[in-house]
């Protein structure tokens, strides 16, 4: 709703603990762990050995003590209960990140655990969107396709790992379980939750580039208290580093998220939870591209090209520009078994995301006040503001059923959805600055506050889903499973109102030639509503048209999916083809066009993958995917027959790590990302990169170990993230150590 506020904002409100306080938190939650240990004087933990209550599949890695764990690589399934199956039975391509990997990699965002799904290319917050974890899937967008726990994490921020169990990245469209978008695919962030046995575990890191890591990972049973098959677990994180190679930009966060559960190892479940992240950042922007027609004799051979300056540049402000985020997220999970066969999981969230940011995009300053672009070596400071805020409460009930008729086992899954968004943005405005391309001072004098300007964009939305699945087992050799889900959606952004029903789906069919082994072929699709970004407008060649019906995306899967080494080791691999059959398209060149459903875009790849153990000694972690992208129909003719943005035609991962005998563990891993285009025009390309990166870590007994990370050993150059205007470089090289603890 747009409306006249004359609020003034000021810059950069407090409302972050100063870090000697939270360097206090963490040192009383660590005494805690301690104190907590000694009273219990519990035996370690058994890797794997904690359960909730009786359950069809193996739980998926949660445990407190790092041990030979022979899945600790290797999950066996999703926490979604519409995917009943292992993942070896799975008609999709699911890879997920266990937190094993996450902690073996030093891993301290999500954009770092990420870097181990190919497929997945980092982009910088543009196109209207805030900056945070903004990523592509299989070449297509997924800003608004992350999810915690299974609910959608619609805020704009940087999300830390401090609290996650596993992250599952599900590709190809996924509308059927997840809702709205996903035409890539869909990532879910996997909360730690309490367990039956106790365990106390931290670490604390230091590095180079400021770096200061500390964690605490408590889980307290509160059976000696007298509250039989209660648990309290408690999670926290702070953090501080400056970026490596990057002039001027840091990161300070802090977490915490503790979590209730009673009635663990019973037929009846509950768990309250709540999660609180809190950011302060000097944000980054990066580089611009040269603008074609650049008047500089030097710039003007760098026409669409990365400017040719040192990557370290800061163009902002150091002085006024911040990121400042905090999030919160209160969760009720509710579950029963009726019996072993039927099931009901109820979840009822609350969440809220404040962003207040003001960040400087760089772009070549325009001297020529008339209907020309002229372009010198001046950079305009051009201001990226965010003060906004977000809000969810959803609800979503499972029933699982299991039964047999006619000698087919079912397992059928009826689900039902509810949740209502809000997003509050407020408009500010402020005196720009400009600086020299080759010779940036961040410590420029700030040319005046930004404030807000009186307008502000409310969005409220509904949705409503009802949807079931089936998995039938038809003997020892074959299964097909089955689903579909209605939606229902709808958005108010002022006096614009957008309503769309939509009806997706997923089937697919397994042979298993073997018991460890499957082959299968999965179909499914997904939609894309002009609101799915709670914006609206009524400009013709809008993307986000109050008029324009939702996009339509199908995909088609053939794969394998094997397990080696007494299931120790997992091996996947498949082709695919995506389609966007209805993409929005207009004329650029008619200047009476309208925005229609009358584009094609289409991704074909192919992709293997490996996680597990090899040897007792020998983990990996792999993966690796061919996809070629290409705009088959546009109205732009500048489009048709190039590449989807954003999107290498090929990537690859690699991690692995090495138990040598007296405590010593050696690890290592690469990463590849191809050449990638800014745009679907393919004007302007970024180069690919190959990373690497190394550890060694030292067991000094069973309950305390080091580990050296070293990132980016060869101090590559690269750019990170690709935008429309900008481009954001990779960080330089460095390293952390860090000290475990466990008992």
């Amino acid at each position: 709703m747009m409306t006249q506020k004359n609020t003034v904002q000021g810059q950069k409100p407090g409302y972050r603990p100063s870090a000697s306080t939270l360097m206090m938190v963490n040192a009383i939650m660590l005494a805690g762990a301690s104190a907590a240990q000694a009273q219990t004087n519990t035996p370690p933990v058994a890797a794997g050995s904690s359960t909730n209550a009786p359950t069809k599949l193996p739980d998926v890695v949660i445990t407190g003590e790092k041990t030979k764990d022979e899945t600790a690589y290797k999950p066996e399934t999703v926490s979604s209960p519409k995917y009943t199956e292992p993942l070896v039975n799975t008609t999709q391509s699911i890879t997920v990140i266990p937190r094993a990997v996450m902690e073996d990699q030093g891993a301290t965002s999500l954009r770092d655990v990420l870097r181990n799904v190919p497929g997945i290319s980092m982009q910088a917050g543009e196109g209207g969107v805030p900056a945070g974890d903004n990523l592509s899937i299989r070449g297509f967008n997924a800003r608004t396709d992350m999810f915690i726990d299974g609910v959608r994490d619609f805020g704009g921020y940087s999300r830390d790992p401090f609290n996650m169990e596993q992250v599952e990245v599900i590709k190809g469209p996924t509308s059927s379980s997840t809702g709205r978008g996903s035409t890539g695919g869909s990532i879910n962030l996997v909360s730690k939750m309490p367990k039956v046995d106790p365990f106390y575990s931290g670490s604390v890191g230091v590095g180079t580039d400021n770096y200061i890591r500390s964690t605490v990972d408590v889980n307290q049973p509160l059976k000696d208290t007298g509250f039989e098959g209660t648990a309290l677990r408690l999670n926290g994180v702070w953090h501080q580093n400056d970026t490596p190679r990057r002039d001027e930009v840091t990161n300070e966060r802090w977490g915490v998220a503790p979590s209730l559960a009673f009635g663990l190892g019973t037929p009846t479940r509950v768990t309250l939870s709540y999660f609180h992240l809190e950011q302060d950042n000097i944000p980054d922007y990066g580089i611009p591209f040269v603008p074609v027609g650049n008047t500089d004799p030097f710039l003007a051979g760098y026409g669409d090209q990365v400017a040719p300056v040192d990557y370290s540049n800061f163009y902002g402000l150091a002085n006024r520009d911040y990121e400042k985020t905090r999030t919160d997220l209160g969760t009720a999970l509710f579950e029963h078994d009726f019996n072993d066969s039927y099931s009901l999981r109820n979840l009822f969230r609350m969440g809220i995301t404040k962003r207040d940011s003001i960040i400087t995009a760089p772009r070549f300053f325009d001297s020529d006040p008339g209907a020309g672009v002229i372009n010198d070596t001046r950079v305009n400071r051009q201001i990226q503001s965010r003060d906004q805020t977000d809000t969810i409460i959803a609800n979503q009930t499972d029933l699982t059923s299991r039964f047999e008729t006619a000698k087919l086992e079912h397992t059928l899954v009826t689900s039902l959805e509810v949740i209502g968004e809000s997003s509050e943005n407020y408009t500010r405005a402020g005196v720009t600055s400009v600086t020299d391309i080759y010779n940036p001072n961040p410590n420029d004098p700030n040319p005046g506050a930004v404030t807000r300007t009186g307008v502000v964009t409310e969005a409220q939305s509904m949705s409503a889903a009802l949807s079931i699945f089936d998995t039938i087992k038809i003997g020892e050799k074959w299964q097909v499973n089955g689903g579909v889900r209605f939606e229902h959606f709808e958005v108010d952004v002022g006096p614009l109102r957008s309503n769309d029903d939509m009806i997706s789906g997923r089937t697919g069919l397994v042979f298993k030639p073997k018991e460890n082994g499957s082959v299968y072929f999965g179909y499914g699709t997904s939609f894309n509503p002009s609101a799915e970004g709670l914006t609206l407008a009524t400009t013709a060649t809008a993307a986000n048209n109050v008029n324009t019906d939702p996009e339509q995306s199908h995909t088609y899967e053939l794969g394998t999916k094997w397990e080696f080494f007494k299931q120790r080791l997992s091996i996947s691999a498949a082709v695919f083809r995506t389609d966007k059959t209805n993409a929005r398209t207009e004329d650029p060149t008619n200047p009476a066009d309208v925005i229609v459903l009358n584009g094609v875009q289409r991704v074909d790849g192919i992709e293997f993958g490996a996680a597990g153990r090899i040897t007792e000694e020998w983990q990996v972690f792999a993966g690796y995917t061919y996809m070629h992208s290409e705009i088959v129909k546009s109205l732009n003719a500048a489009e048709v027959g190039k590449e989807l943005s954003n999107t290498p035609e090929q990537s690859f991962n690699l991690w692995t790590t090495y138990q040598l005998p007296f405590g010593l563990e050696l690890g290592g891993g690469a990463q590849f990302v191809d050449t990638r285009y800014s745009s679907n025009t393919n004007t302007r390309q970024v180069e690919g990169y190959v990373l690497f990166d190394a550890m060694v870590g030292y067991r000094i007994n069973k309950n305390f170990d080091v580990r050296l990370n070293v990132y980016n050993l060869t101090d590559t150059t690269y750019i990170d993230r690709v935008g429309g205007g900008h481009v954001i470089p990779g960080a330089g090289r460095s390293a952390v150590l860090t000290a475990n603890f466990r008992f």
